[in-house]
């Protein structure tokens, strides 16, 4: 079977989340995903637990690094030492994509920046992700990504509907998608260009832009109204009763989002409530909405959940359980979309992993190997590079790898 991307050289210097989140889309598509990392200062993605044991290594790491790290070779280097550069100069002459995750100015600092390499390699396409970026006020700054969410204004419109206090998400949304992914697209962006011109280039990505660029509709609308709106009550977070989450008699909670016309007449048909006009409300002292989510929150409490899903999917509405974590390894469609895999680790051991979301008719995503410990395939690779086994073992005695 061909892989997409087999052919394609990727040196990750990524940790933690959001350049490694990237970086597995192109191993799972074939990229030829080289993790560098020094045994100095290892990943922390490392030590959450669960930890996970590979047969026949005797080390672990976490399930959460098994999750980002799968389907990449592993090299370990030391960039502080002459000799570690040098490797890493031999590797981005073979290498197409380059992407790194440090602060601003570390990279030049080790002697590994963009200038540096693209004298080396003109072609090499060369990606730095960080959560400012490389220029502004804020560029030196640390970070992690609810201090992104909350600067770019995404923190704003995740509010508590009735407190109306910020709401941490829990997902990380700064790091994966205005992270993670953007760098992905960014460097495919690159590889196509490189196509056409022959030559390679460098990317500036920042977590705080990308996810500033999420909010296409409630802050574009600030920006040409200036209306400064209650973020806790706008459409799809809290304004409207046929977009919402309620709770059910078993304690389980169901999905609404009737958001469009026929929808939302289904769902009244079946839950059985008029609209409230705006006459009825004023007697209460309540806005409408408010007294159509307390309909809706009511009725919704007289059944179960998976009844409730039942019943209003036969009418063709918008309807779904949220399910716990516990819960989505059953969900029927999840199961139909192999969204969970089982992945060999040896001995006939095998470890259930998040699958591949994005589904390809010719070149679909592979499988090939549990994310490797530290340093596995670094004789591999160095023995590709051309250096001789002496070599190689003086290397680990000076630390260099």
């Amino acid at each position: 079977m061909v892989l997409a991307l087999e052919g394609i050289r990727i040196l990750d210097l990524t940790m933690l989340f959001p350049g490694p989140f990237g970086t597995r889309y192109f191993a799972d598509f074939g990229a030829d995903v080289v993790k560098i990392e020094s045994r100095v200062r290892q990943d922390m993605a490392r030590m959450p637990p669960p930890h996970v044991v590979i047969p026949g290594t005797r080390k672990k790491d976490s399930s959460f690094y098994h999750a980002l790290n799968r389907n990449k070779r592993h090299i370990s280097i030391n960039l502080k030492t002459e000799e570690g550069k040098e490797i890493f100069y031999k590797l981005a002459k073979t290498a197409d994509v380059i992407i790194e995750q440090f602060r601003p100015g570390v990279v030049k600092k080790l002697g590994v920046d963009y200038e540096t390499i693209s004298k080396i390699n003109p072609r090499i396409i060369y990606c730095s992700l960080t959560g400012y970026g490389q220029n502004g006020p804020y560029r030196d700054y640390a970070g992690h990504d609810l201090n992104y969410i909350g600067t770019s204004g995404l923190a704003s419109v995740t509010r508590d509907r009735d407190t109306k206090k910020p709401i941490v998400p829990g997902v990380q949304i700064g790091d994966m998608m205005g992270g993670g992914l953007h760098s992905v697209i960014g460097i495919l962006i690159a590889l196509i260009a490189r196509e056409k011109t022959g030559r390679g280039q460098y990317i500036d990505v920042a977590m705080m832009d990308g996810t500033l660029s999420f909010l296409p509709m409630v802050f574009s609308s600030y920006l040409v109204d200036r209306i400064k709106q209650d973020a806790s009550r706008s459409n799809l977070a809290g304004g409207l009763p046929q977009y919402w989450i309620y709770k059910c008699k078993d304690g389980k909670y169901i999905t609404v989002g009737a958001l469009e016309p026929k929808f939302y007449i289904n769902l009244l048909k079946v839950l059985e409530v008029k609209e409230i006009s705006r006459q009825e409300a004023e007697k209460s002292g309540k806005t409408a909405q408010d007294l159509m989510f307390e309909q809706f929150q009511e009725i919704f409490l007289t059944k179960d959940r998976d009844t409730w899903v039942k019943e209003l999917r036969k009418v063709d509405t918008c309807v779904a359980p949220m399910n716990e974590l516990w819960e989505v390894e059953d969900d029927p469609q999840v199961k139909a979309r192999d969204m969970i895999i089982d992945v060999p680790v040896g001995d006939g051991e095998t470890m259930k992993q998040i699958g591949f979301p994005i589904k390809m008719s010719d070149t679909p995503a592979k499988f090939l190997f549990v994310a490797p410990p530290m340093g596995h395939h670094t004789k591999e690779i160095l023995t590709e590079l051309g250096y001789k086994d002496e070599e190689i073992k003086e290397f680990k005695k000076k630390k260099v790898i």
